[in-house]
């Protein structure tokens, strides 16, 4: 019900990051060096692995659906994001919030797939290697892509409906860089405990499930790895999923911080701060940890740069 002292609103003023303006061509110059060094990274990735029939493996078409996931993500937050730097502020419309709002919790829950179907390939290859052929096709590894992505954008669905139910009043700030959750809750007039209630399910059920599922493929990995008698066997299978371990504790740990455990005490720019790690730390490490550290990935980029040449 809307209270007679409040006002429908239509548009949103996103205040960013107000407490670092004196900075902001500094701030905007290292935002777009990110945004554009994640972009061309991400689809480095996705090139290399559509061109060269050495990465036509399961592990690269996953790692190509996560490349696809980052652009998307950082896409839909970045230049507004850089907007918002230079101008010191924002005015967009309430529908334009909540379609934002969409796509980034969407696409968070498609990453959350992705990792763990990721962690599920390693687990495979290397806990039972003799299984991996016929278990990880390139047809079941089409269809957990498809599988992750669909899940995102469906069970998110649900929550954009039953927020887009609230009735929304002034006054029509959001304190953050983008339309989150928790801001997109404090315009609202009407009783928000229910969708916050059914918001903390779902945001438990994507971040906390995979990644005790992550947890325990890497449990089963380090277990077998440890059973390996030569320290060189050990070190070279440690190294083909550390990379994708260490990108997986930096998501997940930033996600859980923000939307499962009870942060709303703490300072708005403290959530600033994780939310900036995993929407545009996160998607930058991704193509550089795997490209670093893989050894197909750099053998195809030099092979690409010799081709230029």
């Amino acid at each position: 019900m809307l209270e007679e002292n409040y006002t429908r609103i239509f548009d949103v003023w996103i205040v960013g990051l107000q407490d670092l303006q004196e900075i902001k061509i500094i701030l905007f110059i290292f935002f777009l060096a990110i945004y554009l060094i994640t972009l061309n990274g991400n689809f480095l990735v996705i090139l290399l692995v559509s061109t060269r029939n050495q990465l036509h493996r399961p592990m690269y078409f996953l790692l190509c659906g996560l490349s696809l996931s980052e652009i998307t993500f950082t896409t839909n937050l970045i230049p507004l994001f850089l907007h918002i730097i230079l101008e010191e502020g924002s005015t967009i419309y309430l529908t334009s919030c909540l379609a934002q709002f969409y796509v980034c919790g969407s696409l968070g829950a498609t990453e959350c797939f992705l990792l763990a179907m990721m962690s599920y390939d390693r687990y495979m290859a290397i806990c039972k290697p003799l299984h991996y052929a016929s278990v990880m096709t390139l047809r079941f590894c089409q269809e957990l892509i498809i599988w992750s992505w669909a899940g995102g954008f469906m069970s998110m669905l649900i929550i954009l409906v039953k927020v887009s139910q609230l009735e929304f009043c002034s006054p029509n700030i959001i304190d953050h860089f983008f339309c989150d959750f928790a801001p997109i809750m404090k315009l609202s007039c009407s009783d928000t405990s229910f969708v916050e209630i059914e918001t903390f399910i779902f945001s438990s059920s994507v971040t906390l499930l995979p990644f005790i599922f992550v947890i325990g493929t890497y449990i089963c990995i380090i277990d077998t790895i440890a059973r390996i008698p030569s320290a060189t066997g050990r070190k070279k299978t440690f190294s083909t999923c550390s990379s994708h371990l260490a990108v997986v504790c930096t998501f997940y740990g930033t996600l859980i911080s923000v939307y499962v455990a009870p942060t709303g005490r703490l300072p708005s720019n403290f959530n600033k701060i994780l939310s900036l790690i995993y929407s545009v730390v996160t998607p930058l490490l991704n193509p550089i940890i795997y490209s670093l550290r893989n050894r197909e990935i750099k053998a195809g980029v030099q092979k690409l740069l010799d081709n230029v040449k």
